[in-house]
């Protein structure tokens, strides 16, 4: 298993958890768990997620997924699970 975390933050639009699912689908990554939230129109979306069968190095899925990012107006981050828990450890 390759788990990795997907971040999504910014202001809350229609269709960007569609279109992240969607991304994710395309590209053979499971999703493994989500959570997310609107606070006062800020939209916040942590996922968990299963990249060992898809068929693009990480970096190009890193790439391309900022730029559906940019696409919908938000920030969305792809890390590693062990990167991601070195730099939001206490």
């Amino acid at each position: 298993m390759n788990r990795t975390i997907i971040t999504v933050i910014g202001k809350d639009k229609v269709g960007i958890i569609a279109r992240v699912c969607t991304y994710l689908s395309e590209n053979n990554i499971n999703i493994l768990d989500i959570n997310q939230s609107i606070v006062q129109g800020f939209f916040n979306m942590m996922m968990i997620v299963d990249a060992q069968n898809a068929d693009k190095e990480f970096s190009v899925l890193v790439s391309e997924i900022e730029k559906v990012g940019n696409e919908l107006g938000v920030k969305i981050k792809m890390q590693h699970e062990d990167i991601f828990n070195v730099m939001h450890r206490i």
